[in-house]
């Protein structure tokens, strides 16, 4: 199922995401530095890393939220900002506890003071398989049920480029498989950059997949194994990336290795 075109009040995207020569970091300390990678149009591009690496900062400063020390963001090939482009889907669900499913979806319009369109929540519901909880407050809710509402939200947006910061982590193994479906399936016209702890999360859903690591720009090339998303990451054919990952991980291989190992 493809998410509804513009008419139907969604717009569906060929916008992409560069990054060049990016340095982040506080003070006196850099997290990356030299870090290059796209964001094809219309796909998902999983980032993995150690903690403390950067993941979030980088997310942050997609959403303009910190500002890197060096570097630049650009949508495809221009130079246009991303800033106002983006949608966030934190970790945490973030819903406010005083409010209803449906007031959480309408949130940001609310905060923008502008008219909620209702009728776009209701549909929203009903497509992340929540309508029936409309009425309900997130302490009435499953960690499952909050993420689909953290999930119809960030919908709401209709933002072309979609960040995602290990939005399924905290949920059971079967929760966290059907959330990684409905995602997809309703993402599939947006531009999703996800970071995640998780090589197999990542080869599920990662049409491309990078490990940042710190202080250098020692990642993966772009992941396209047989097949498409979702995959099944249990797949022999997929063994290889996966032990490539985890040597990414734990610095084990050279970029030049698990470039040559990966391709």
């Amino acid at each position: 199922m493809k998410v509804p075109n513009s008419e139907s009040g969604f717009a569906p995207t060929s916008v992409g995401l560069r990054v060049r020569d990016m340095r982040l970091g506080w003070d006196s300390k850099i997290l990356v530095e030299g870090l290059s990678f796209d964001a094809a149009p219309n796909s998902w591009t999983c980032l993995l890393g150690e903690s403390g690496v950067g993941k979030s900062t980088l997310l942050r400063t997609f959403a303009g939220l910190v500002h890197p020390i060096s570097g630049s963001v650009f949508e495809g090939t221009d130079s246009e900002t991303v800033i106002g482009r983006v949608a966030y889907m934190a970790q945490q669900d973030l819903l406010l506890p005083w409010l209803t499913a449906t007031e959480n979806v309408a949130l940001g319009a609310r905060l923008r003071r502008e008219t909620p369109d209702l009728a776009k929540v209701t549909d929203l519901l009903h497509r992340t398989g929540i309508s029936d909880r409309a009425d309900a407050r997130p302490g009435e809710l499953s960690g499952g049920e909050r993420q689909r509402v953290a999930l119809a939200r960030t919908l709401m947006e209709e933002r072309p480029i979609v960040l995602m910061d290990e939005p399924f982590s905290a949920l059971d193994a079967i929760t966290r498989t059907q959330l990684q479906d409905l995602a997809y399936e309703l993402l599939q016209d947006r531009t999703v950059v996800m970071v995640t702890h998780d090589p197999f999360e990542a080869l599920r859903l990662g049409a491309a997949i990078y490990v940042i690591q710190t202080g250098n720009n020692d990642h993966l090339v772009p992941l396209i194994p047989p097949g498409t998303p979702l995959r099944d990451p249990t797949d022999p054919a997929l063994r290889s990336i996966y032990h490539a990952i985890i040597a990414a991980l734990s610095h084990r291989e050279s970029a030049s290795a698990l470039r040559a190992r990966t391709s």
